[in-house]
């Protein structure tokens, strides 16, 4: 990092601690918007300060979780550790060559591989972006870092497969249950011709 851009980090850094502690003295509150479970727009304002603290990993309350069966994983693949407990992890991108060999990357894959989302410590969970572990059943917050929009559709069950009451317990569906998350794309399906109605003369 050069001279200036340090310059300016350790600037953004004191402005935004001083935003923190409240030494600016008060600050435009900002307005923050989301959707509950009901799908109503809430709209609320909040000091920056208050907002900023969204982004502490260390101290921010925890998620909220919802309840999902369990994620769909290839047969006897899981728990990761059976086999890697006892491997070094190996940190060098590359291509798979003695086991996953099945597994193909069309995911981003210019930017994207393997470690980016699982924790090379410990195969069993996997990793955000902020380097917090999750259980795979918790893969949606995983897929919502780049896919936020897609994330907060799924919670109020416009985006994926929900089921349950309108107003009582729901499951959701994770996104690998419909996605590979490796190769999410749908891929094109081959046309065919209707089906043919019982009773109905066949040409």
């Amino acid at each position: 990092m050069n001279r200036k851009s340090l310059m300016f980090a350790l600037m953004v850094a004191g402005l935004l601690t001083a935003i923190g502690l409240g030494i600016l003295g008060p600050v435009q509150a900002a307005k923050e918007k989301y959707f509950d479970r009901s799908g109503r727009l809430i709209v609320e304002e909040k000091q920056a300060a208050e907002l900023l603290r969204a982004y502490d990993t260390k101290n921010r309350e925890p998620e909220k979780t919802f309840p999902v069966p369990p994620p769909p994983f290839s047969e006897d693949i899981f728990p990761c550790s059976d086999c890697h407990a006892d491997m070094e992890p190996n940190l060098q991108r590359r291509e798979l060559e003695d086991m996953h060999t099945d597994i193909v990357l069309h995911h981003a894959e210019g930017q994207r591989w393997c470690l980016d989302c699982h924790n090379p410590n410990d195969r069993d969970v996997l990793r955000l972006v902020s380097g917090e572990t999750i259980p795979f059943s918790e893969s949606y917050r995983l897929c919502g870092q780049c896919h936020g929009i897609k994330l907060r559709d799924w919670k109020v069950g416009v985006h994926g497969k929900r089921t349950g009451y309108w107003n009582g317990d729901k499951q959701y569906l994770l996104c690998a249950h419909c996605h590979n998350p490796h190769d999410p794309k749908f891929k094109a399906m081959k046309p065919l011709p209707p089906p043919v109605r019982p009773g109905e003369a066949r040409h």
